[in-house]
């Protein structure tokens, strides 16, 4: 469950989701933009009781996509009640009356992927992936929380989810930035309006909610009427109108409640605002309101906010970034929402730049594009942008952002599911002259601009708290009406006893000229094909060179190539409707490429010239490197980024080829120190066809990808031998546990880690190891999050996991939790992971028996998209596991007994354990200290010491 941010534009729900990560700018020669040759149909029917249902059929996977959105979201809420949706979306997650457990207990049980709900200002929903056979289930859990929840709800249950929320709210607020999007609110929006609260509302509102209060909350809006359903998948028309009447069609239909009416309330004149807070740098926020989703103006916004600010060659990142070289980042982008829309300008300020000084420039482009307007060339590029990123973007049926929460979030807003077809084609066909002329109607008025400064964090001062005015709910209009439930409910849950068998692409190998084994897996349902290239080496070829390397020069590869500077290989890129770049990992880098079927022959152009011919310009180099620095301070000043700094290398000592920042990005030394020739050095070294793998993933073949790859990197050669891959030793673990604390004044929570060194992913029992860490603290229902979220209530949400790798692996448990909790969750969290490890507390069989059918059963719906698909061929290429990797993993998880997962568990030493807490140092310190868990040590968050213990 978490918190969503203002809708995205229903219109453009799956195109932004790809796009706005990507880029938009003017190029050199322009393609013209993808025809928008996929659709998403469906056919709809509504229930006698107003229950809207949307049908999808797409028969890829055996799973259906089951999405259910209320029209009820924050902007419904009066005075003194802000919070309700949102924690009212937490509690129909905590059971109903036929199913008095945690909503999730079923779902884990048959293997259900994509699963969560969220809340914004105008809507709640809930989704979930489910294996084909286990529909029946899905829509039951489903129907018994619209029809039969208030009878489930007492005041343990409401004082429990009202706790966890308030934790969320205690967590966003705790990041740097964090208190931001209540700020703007308040600004942009009088007291009166929907929108001038947050969604997570206040604490005072929070806690004067009252049992009946909550009750009527849900009498008010969770009826049939407000609600759309949206089945995707695995699934026909026919089907789904006899399972919705059967599991909903004897719910009653709650009263019609008036939807608030749109007002996008543009500011008169222009405000400002600043504010302080634990941060590395200024950040300016710039903010219009602007036309509401479901207009024409909205999408044509988007566009004109690609062209501004949309990617790293944009208008103002050539200004700002490139050119002038005063943002560490600056973006440009327009959020849809249902009254009123925002559209929001941010930048990173360089460090000892005038913040003012940004602004005019930000001032200056804006006017020059509202002037002139965009050139043709970048509308051109940013349509192909958008359209692209829809391509991909509906290759998943559900989830958050795929097929089946387009046609809902198009239906709740707009009354049309099919409402983004008119949004592509006013996308398709807007012209010049029309985006000039939105961005004067909207952005030549007020707006409000907020200047986050570093300095002490200071609360946003909540509104007072009043007495919500009495409500007399209207009759529930006649024409709705129910028909007989056949379901006995009384027996509880449907259980299913038939699983679709778990289907994965056969793997094609080839040889390139240049040495590279090439393995295919055809993928024919969307027209996109993905390729990733990977080599050895990654962060732990750092080893003997200066921390950061790898993922530097990795991530250098886009940045030019060839006879394309930066800005005109990014340009050509988009151009293509392509997506490529390179990273690093633990152990090993991979170069990647998503690619418009129609473009893959110079799509696959320019990704050999970025492998072959990075041109590593000083200039370039120069400017990541600032932001490379600046975003080390901004991973130091979040809560997890300065724990998962310090954590590895507490872990695996001096020397060790792990002993570095989770992240991979390095130090500020580290980073501002390379040079040209190191970047140079480690890419001949690396990136080299030789012993390198070329994994191809989506709609071609071997006969067509072969060809096309020898001749753009067929005569491809790296010069001397390849270097040997690092040799990454044991690391001894600690005698007795440790404790490190890392002081962040003001904050309100603390975010607790545990970390231990376990075997290699390449260890024959690691699979049962990582089974007995999901029965530990790698689901919902794991016992941390069971302890501390949903018992406690002391933490939005505590989880373990481990890191795959080729030498020992590091595992880690972790829970951020309010701060006067701090030594009592520190207390819980040893204790669970002492009981379990030691076997005092061993696995149960039922434990077991969970985790095994969340994992074996939701392998079908695991691999729904090319992309699952190409994690696990890497997995496959990293770790030398055989091509049937996924059905002897499944087979070994069948096999396992309570027994083998206790020994498992034992790989864990309690009493070996280091802690690092991030928190309030005059809050936390002596409590922390009097547990006596072991030595206590304070750092800083470069993990130096700054105090010894008393």
């Amino acid at each position: 469950m978490f918190l969503s941010p203002r809708p995205r534009a229903a219109a453009l729900a799956l195109a932004l989701a790809a796009a706005l990560g990507g880029t938009a700018f003017a190029p050199t020669a322009v393609l013209a933009a993808p025809k928008a040759t996929v659709d998403i149909p469906y056919e709809e029917f509504t229930l006698p009781n107003g229950l809207r249902v949307v049908v999808h059929t797409d028969r890829k996977a055996p799973i259906v996509a089951v999405n259910l959105w209320y029209h009820v979201g924050s902007k419904d809420e009066p005075a003194g009640r802000t919070g309700f949706a949102h924690l009212f979306e937490h509690l129909m997650f905590n059971g109903s009356e036929n199913h008095r457990g945690e909503f999730f207990e079923p779902f884990e049980l048959v293997g259900t992927t994509d699963q969560n709900g969220t809340t914004n200002s105008d809507r709640t929903n809930y989704f979930q992936n489910v294996p084909t056979t286990a529909l029946d289930m899905a829509l039951w859990m489903e129907s018994d929380r619209m029809g039969h929840l208030l009878g489930a709800i007492d005041q343990k249950v409401l004082d429990e989810q009202r706790g966890v929320v308030q934790n969320e709210k205690r967590e966003n607020e705790n990041q740097p930035y964090g208190q931001v999007w209540d700020a703007l609110g308040k600004a942009l929006y009088t007291k009166d309006h929907p929108y001038h609260h947050s969604t997570i509302g206040s604490m005072a509102d929070l806690n004067a909610a009252s049992l009946e209060d909550v009750k009527n909350w849900f009498r008010t809006w969770y009826g049939p009427n407000n609600a759309v359903l949206v089945l995707a998948g695995d699934i026909d028309v026919a089907t789904a109108r006899k399972k919705a009447a059967k599991y909903f069609g004897d719910i009653p239909a709650s009263p019609t409640m008036a939807q608030p009416k749109v007002d996008v309330a543009p500011l008169a004149t222009s405000t400002r605002a600043t504010m302080t807070d634990q941060v590395p740098q200024a950040r300016i926020h710039r903010v219009w309101n602007v036309a509401q989703t479901g207009t024409p103006d909205i999408d044509k916004l988007q566009l004109f906010a690609q062209v501004l600010g949309g990617s790293k060659s944009s208008r103002l990142d050539k200004r700002l970034l490139h050119q002038d070289k005063l943002v560490d980042n600056v973006a440009a982008a327009a959020y849809g929402s249902q009254l009123s829309s925002n559209f929001i300008i941010t930048a990173d300020v360089k460090q000892g730049v005038d913040p003012a000084k940004v602004e005019a420039i930000i001032d200056e482009e804006l006017k020059k594009l509202l002037k002139d307007g965009p050139s043709k060339a970048e509308v051109e590029q940013a349509r192909t942008v958008f359209k692209a990123g829809f391509v991909r973007g509906i290759e998943r049926v559900g989830g958050s952002g795929g097929k089946a929460d387009a046609l809902a979030e198009c239906t709740v807003y707009t009354g049309d599911p099919g409402c983004f077809r008119d949004s592509l084609k006013i996308i398709d066909t807007v012209t010049v002259g029309e985006l000039k002329a939105v961005g004067n109607q909207w952005l030549t008025r007020g707006s409000h601009t907020l200047v986050v400064v570093p300095g002490p964090r200071t609360a946003v001062e909540e509104d007072p708290s009043v007495t919500p005015a009495p409500l007399t709910l209207p009759t529930v209009d006649p024409r709705f009406t129910t028909t007989p439930s056949t379901v006995d409910r009384s027996t509880g849950v449907p259980q299913t006893s038939r699983f679709p068998d778990l289907k994965f692409p056969s793997l094609q190998r080839a040889t390139l000229k240049n040495g590279t084994t090439v393995i295919l897996a055809e993928r024919h349902e969307i027209p996109v094909v993905q390729m990733s290239y990977e080599f050895a080496g990654g962060f732990s070829a750092d080893e003997g060179r200066k921390l950061g390397t790898s993922s530097f020069a990795m991530g250098m590869l886009d940045e030019g190539a060839g006879d394309l500077d930066a800005l005109a290989f990014g340009d050509r890129a988009e151009s293509l409707g392509a997506n490529l770049g390179a990273s690093a990992s633990l152990d090993g880098g991979r170069a990647y490429l998503s690619s418009l079927k129609e473009n893959l022959d110079p799509s696959v152009g320019l990704f050999a010239q970025m492998l072959r011919q990075p041109r590593f310009d000083q200039k370039e180099i120069d400017r990541v490197k600032a932001t490379w620095i600046a975003g080390i301070r901004q991973e130091k000043a979040r809560p997890n980024g300065a724990a998962l700094r310090v954590l590895p290398p507490l872990l695996y000592g001096e020397g060790h080829a792990y002993a570095m920042p989770l992240s991979g990005s390095g130090t500020e030394a580290s980073i501002g120190s390379l040079t040209r020739d190191d970047l140079m050095a480690f890419h001949r070294a690396w990136v080299r066809p030789q012993n390198a793998t070329l994994i191809v993933v989506g709609d071609t073949t071997l006969k067509e990808i072969v060809p096309l790859l020898d001749r753009h990197l067929g005569d491809w050669a790296s010069d001397g031998a390849s270097p040997t891959r690092p040799q990454v030793g044991q690391a001894p673990r600690p005698k007795n546990s440790r404790v490190y604390l890392i002081d962040q004044p003001g904050a309100v929570q603390a975010t607790i880690f545990a970390g231990q060194v376990v075997p290699s992913t390449k260890d024959p029992e690691s699979v049962r190891f990582d089974i007995a860490n999901s029965v530990l603290g790698g689901e919902f229902s794991s016992r941390l999050n069971m302890n501390l979220r949903e018992g406690k209530h002391w933490a939005y949400g505590a989880y373990s996991f481990s890191v795959n790798a080729l030498g020992p692996r590091p595992w880690m448990a972790f829970a951020p939790v309010q701060i006067d909790k701090t030594a009592d969750s520190l207390k819980e969290l040893q204790r669970e992971i002492s009981v379990y490890a030691t076997g005092k507390a061993p696995p149960t069989a039922e434990e077991v028996a969970k985790i095994q059918a969340t994992e074996i059963r939701g392998l079908p719906g695991a691999f729904e998209t090319a992309s699952a698909v190409m994690g696990a061929v890497s997995g496959i290429v990293r770790y030398d596991r055989p091509d049937d990797y996924v059905f002897k993993r499944k087979a070994e998880i069948e096999a396992l007994t309570p027994e083998q997962v206790k020994v498992a568990a034992a790989t864990l030493d309690p009493n070996a354990l280091t802690w690092v807490v991030v928190g309030d140092l005059k809050q936390i310190e002596k409590p922390v200290r009097a547990l006596k868990l072991g030595d206590v040590q304070v750092l800083d968050a470069d993990g130096k010491a700054v105090g010894t213990a008393p």
